[in-house]
């Protein structure tokens, strides 16, 4: 079993930045692919980035690249996700999930993932 629990979200103007955070616990982080999700109000959820085990992969949906960046950190069990040049668009709740596959790809399927967080708020101000 794994725990996850996102912070550092919050209301930021456009053009701003937040880094938000996922603290995992439990079941051997390093051992998980990682991924954030986000739902927009009224929307479904829709993949963001993802990471691979060891972090030497990443994958980034095509609407934040250049401006999100996936990052973990195993020794402290947490995964980041850098977003700046934030646009009032990407304003939702940012899940963080964890899948136990090897493949950084399949981590980027919603019904792939095996562990979610409770999600945290970005709410991008015009």
């Amino acid at each position: 079993q794994v725990q996850l629990e996102e912070s550092g979200g919050g209301l930021v103007q456009t053009g701003g930045s937040l880094r938000l955070s996922c603290a995992g616990s439990g079941r051997s982080f390093s051992n998980n692919g990682m991924a954030w999700f986000r739902q927009a109000p009224g929307k479904e959820r829709e993949f963001v980035a993802a990471i691979s085990r060891d972090g030497d992969s990443t994958y980034v949906r095509d609407s934040v690249k250049g401006r999100f960046t996936i990052s973990r950190d195993n020794a402290k069990n947490t995964e980041y996700l850098q977003m700046n040049s934030l646009k009032p668009e990407d304003t939702a709740v940012y899940y963080c999930a964890a899948c136990v596959s090897p493949s950084v790809m399949t981590c980027t399927r919603g019904g792939a993932m095996d562990y979610w967080g409770k999600g945290t708020l970005v709410t991008v101000s015009s």
